[in-house]
């Protein structure tokens, strides 16, 4: 791929160990995707980050500021922060990522590719570490560990370092190994092949397909759990195989990343997932898929030599990789095993897991506020169950932030204290910010008399029901889970 004679050899004499001659699509299909998946994020974060931790947001960043420091939690915003900082901030992340995305960061000279890189890793590094519970997720360090590989990985013109490649196999590596020791020292149900029985159903948000994955018959949940346990514990240690060994241990996930996509929304958890496997492809099966135009754009310059400060910084990076990849071995190791933790504030090395327990009931909160006629009427959110006709959307890669949050209150109170009470008052105050976080605000942006939240248990309508009622959801009323409240009382204890 791309190499040029004589004085335009891919590496210089004596360093043939240093590239991977079969990396050149991977890595251009690698980093233009994850390039797509940094405007996501920023475009996230822009549209609902004033709302959640802004000034005015439920939980602000500048009361977090004045508890965390910067050596805890480094964010360009201890130097400074406002609403339009954090905006500003976003949109020149999601700027960035799209000009890369386009090919331009590409075929910029090393030096400045390397910057636009870091400067993305930088900025959403900036973003997590102030976003508190509401960028707690996995898949934010997921991103940041990843984002600051992806600096390393080199222009269009600098051959694809093998070492940082393997890095991001030791990445892939982690995160489906963390799954799988994490189900398997978890919840029962995964040993006796019984979890998809109800994950389905209960996981944090159904995607439009998850009604018929739930209603797949037994044995097939059983096989589909048996077959996780494979990829998750015994497929990732043909990563570090020869080819083409390695590309269809990657191309295995990758497909089983694909089925996780279609039966629910997980952000881009699942979607970054694929990404690492597509940067283990060999060139030969890109080249099989992807139309001769689109290989010349994905790598559109013959290669220079490899300049040597640059292989001293991927050995140095490497080194670094290698020393902080201790503490995530040991959790991994560990029988106390901890999911989805960052050993250091710049999350470069970090341990991941997904459901280590599958919750068997369904509960979801709804929001009411009453109207002056003394009628009650439910907020509509975007992704999390609401009225039990309205079928779930699919939104991933795209993270609802205030959806997520949601679900684990209803889990447990102790989720929503920080937050929920400051969203009663901003639904009272009909606040414009908040209100675009949902899909249906009843009151038409006037302010309701009083909100109130209720505890429903929902569970998926039978096949009967649906043709029924064409209504995947059927919800009973639980109880109360916040009793009504005025602007005078929002912020009271109703713990």
């Amino acid at each position: 791929m791309r190499r040029a004679e004589g004085g335009g050899a891919a590496y210089r004499r004596g360093m043939e160990w240093f590239v991977a001659e079969d990396g050149w699509l991977g890595r251009a299909v690698f980093l233009h995707a994850l390039a797509a998946l940094y405007v996501v994020a920023f475009v996230a974060a822009a549209r609902q980050g004033p709302a959640l931790i802004g000034t005015r947001g439920l939980t602000p960043v500048p009361d977090h500021l004045r508890r965390v420091g910067f050596r805890q939690a480094p964010s360009v915003f201890h130097r400074w922060w406002s609403d339009r900082f954090f905006l500003a901030v976003c949109w020149t992340g999601a700027g960035l990522a799209a000009l890369t995305l386009a090919g331009v960061t590409a075929r910029l000279p090393l030096v400045a590719s390397t910057a636009v890189w870091l400067a993305l890793w930088a900025l959403y590094l900036s973003v997590v570490n102030v976003g508190q519970l509401w960028w707690s997720f996995g898949w934010e360090s997921l991103l940041c560990e990843v984002g600051f590989l992806a600096v390393f990985l080199g222009n269009a013109a600098v051959a694809p370092p093998l070492l940082v490649l393997l890095l991001l196999r030791w990445v892939l590596f982690r995160l489906e190994l963390g799954a799988g020791l994490i189900k398997m020292r978890g919840d029962p149900c995964w040993r006796d092949l019984t979890c998809l029985h109800h994950h389905h159903e209960t996981q944090p948000m159904p995607g439009p397909l998850s009604w018929f994955f739930h209603h797949l018959p037994g044995p097939l949940h059983r096989v589909e759990v048996a077959a996780n346990h494979v990829t998750q514990l015994v497929v990732p240690f043909g990563l570090f195989l020869p080819q083409p060994v390695a590309g269809v241990c990657a191309g295995i996930m990758l497909v089983t990343q694909l089925w996780l996509v279609a039966s629910g929304n997980f952000a881009w958890l699942n979607w970054l997932a694929v990404v690492l496997a597509a940067s283990v492809l060999p060139d030969a099966f890109w080249a099989w898929l992807l139309p001769r135009p689109v290989q010349d754009w994905l790598v559109p310059a013959q290669a220079g030599a490899t300049p040597y400060p640059w292989a001293g910084a991927v050995l140095l990076v490497t080194a670094l990789v290698l020393v902080l990849s201790w503490r995530p071995v040991l959790n991994l190791v560990s029988p106390g095993q901890a999911m989805n933790a960052s050993f250091e504030p710049l999350r470069l090395v970090n341990t991941y897991g997904a459901f280590g327990s599958v919750t068997k009931v369904r509960h979801e909160i709804v929001v009411e506020g009453l109207d002056e006629d003394g009628v009650w009427r439910e907020y509509g959110f975007r992704g999390k169950p609401g009225p039990p006709g309205r079928w779930p959307r699919q939104y991933a890669p795209y993270h609802l932030r205030l959806d997520w949050m949601m679900w684990f209150a209803a889990l447990s109170r102790r989720y929503a204290r920080p937050w929920f009470p400051r969203l009663l008052r901003r639904l009272l105050e009909a606040d414009p910010a908040t209100l675009r976080l949902l899909a249906v605000d009843p009151f038409d942006g006037r302010r309701p008399e009083a909100v109130r939240a209720l505890l429903y248990r929902y569970r998926y309508t039978t096949w009967a029901e649906l043709r029924a009622t064409r209504a995947c959801w059927h919800r009973d009323l639980v109880g109360e889970f916040a009793h009504p409240v005025t602007l005078a009382t929002a912020e009271a204890d109703w713990a």
